[in-house]
């Protein structure tokens, strides 16, 4: 009688389970594998609720069958009920949740799922995940028996700009057991319009990392200008200067983690002053303690600069230890901007870029609508001259060298947010910010913009034909025979000294 009762309630549970048809639990139930699949499609295609339930209660191992012993799943069934449970969330009121859904089935739309997509599709109203739910079912229907439904589904994928979609459409052309020669010319011409987007795609993510790289580079090599176009310094501990930016910081960073926890997403606005002030502090001390006395002695001051980038490093690993420390992004700065499923332009590079520009459009203010800014020209262009009239030069090398190290150090603020900062993290760029100056034209803040960000944009592209290393031996090469042709750089200094 115990046995009967036991019997009688685990058929009783089997049947109420999430209200799912007994007969599909049972094959849920079997020791064959293609029969728990089969079983497990049927939930999917149901697009009830309460199947839910019951695929959950069976990746669990709570599921149980008419004898009460639990129902085991291996990895190949697991994996249906994935792909089951990711066609059911198609249902979901969530319009986020439909979303994620949507894309896991994208990912893994095959024939059996065609039915479950084509209903979510009819009832689904967000664009964005409409668009990838035609997308998945395009996919599933593409091995349809009919051909002119195989042509209509390859039709519908040439919109894509999914690398996986396009390497699917070009087996499809090629697919030798493919009788119907419209299916094959529709496959390849859906293919050549998904290879064009991917294309653009990938010119546009190129571009976009260069302009970044451009972006960093033209922070580096604004101060560099401003100096070498001053007082023809050779400043080979330019590229420390950007490592104190980047470690103050990191200073800025702990001091808001330790004492301002609420407001720690505003640390990196706090951070730009103070890079820029313990920057510029420290090119004063430089200029006024070694600098100034070598001016006119270019070897000397590249030994002495060098020396002094030396012991730069040394003391940030004494007071911060050898190993590179964690500078995060704020929240406000993380993720991308998606404009295609291939290209995600990460938001810390884009804020980069127009930080980048707006330091730039200061400098230019500064430089041509300040008194300051006249004088520091003056001195440029002609220093004995400039002198003669009363501009204080001696003064304006250390305002110009301070201001030279104060951009160096925001520049800093900007590297700190897309590479490690470590004592030696400015070494890599100083050679990069004296290409750009000499390239752009000594002291020329347009010369300056334009050679960065060409030489960023160049350099992302040669990287992806020939790699990081010989792309920077292209691009010296280049820059080594420009110089030779026009020794002025792309643009010239204007001014009688300068021109005799």
């Amino acid at each position: 009688m115990r046995h009967f009762l036991l019997a009688l309630f685990c058929c009783l549970s089997l049947h109420a389970v999430a209200g799912v048809d007994t007969a599909v639990l049972k094959q849920l139930a079997s020791e064959e594998s293609d029969d728990k699949i089969a079983a497990i499609q049927k939930l999917a295609r149901s697009a009830d609720p309460d199947a839910i339930k019951t695929l959950h209660d069976l990746a669990e191992g709570t599921l149980k069958d008419d004898k009460g012993e639990d129902i085991t799943v291996n990895n190949r069934v697991r994996r249906e009920i994935d792909a089951a449970l990711a066609a059911l969330r198609l249902f979901d009121a969530d319009p986020v949740a439909r979303l994620s859904a949507a894309k896991e089935v994208a990912a893994n739309a095959d024939a059996s799922m065609a039915p479950v997509l084509a209903k979510a599709l009819a009832k689904e109203s967000d664009p964005k995940i409409k668009g990838l739910l035609a997308e998945a079912h395009a996919l599933a229907t593409l091995k349809d028996a009919k051909p002119e439904v195989r042509i209509a589904a390859a039709k519908a994928l040439a919109s894509s700009a999914d690398p996986n979609i396009k390497a699917v459409l070009k087996a499809q052309s090629e697919e030798a057991n493919e009788a119907e020669s419209l299916v094959r010319r529709a496959a390849f011409q859906s293919y050549l319009e998904v290879k064009d987007r991917l294309t653009l795609a990938e010119t546009v993510g190129k571009i976009f990392s260069g302009l970044s790289l451009g972006s960093i580079l033209l922070l580096a090599a604004l101060g560099l200008a401003i100096t070498y176009g001053v007082m023809g310094v050779i400043n080979m501990a330019h590229g420390e200067l950007l490592m104190i930016g980047a470690y103050a910081t990191f200073g800025m960073q702990t001091l808001f983690r330790n004492h301002l926890p609420d407001y720690l997403d505003w640390y990196l606005l706090a951070a730009v002053p103070v890079a820029f002030f313990a920057a510029a502090g420290v090119g004063v001390l430089l200029e006024r303690t070694v600098i100034r006395w070598l001016y006119g002695r270019p070897l000397e001051t590249l030994l002495a600069t060098w020396g002094l980038s030396l012991m730069l490093i040394q003391a940030a690993r004494v007071l911060f230890g050898a190993q590179n420390v964690e500078v995060a992004n704020p929240s406000w700065m993380s993720g991308g901007l998606e404009i295609l499923p291939s290209i995600v332009l990460p938001l810390n590079r884009i804020v980069i870029v127009g930080f980048s520009l707006f330091v730039l459009a200061l400098v230019w203010a500064l430089m041509n609508k300040t008194r300051l800014g006249m004088f520091v020209r003056a001195v440029t262009q002609n220093r004995p001259m400039a002198g003669c009239v009363g501009v204080p030069t001696t003064r304006i090398d250390t305002v110009a060298f301070a201001l030279g190290a104060g951009i160096a150090g925001l520049g800093g603020v900007a590297l700190s947010q897309i590479a490690n900062v470590g004592p030696d993290m400015g070494q890599g760029y100083i050679v990069d910010s004296f290409m750009v100056v000499v390239l752009g034209g000594v002291g020329q803040l347009a010369g300056a913009v334009w050679a960065a960000l060409g030489l960023g944009i160049v350099s992302k592209f040669l990287e992806s034909w020939a790699g990081a290393v010989i792309a920077k031996i292209v691009v010296l090469v280049f820059i080594i025979v420009f110089i030779q042709k026009r020794p002025q750089g792309l643009f010239a200094l204007k001014g009688r000294f300068v021109e005799n």
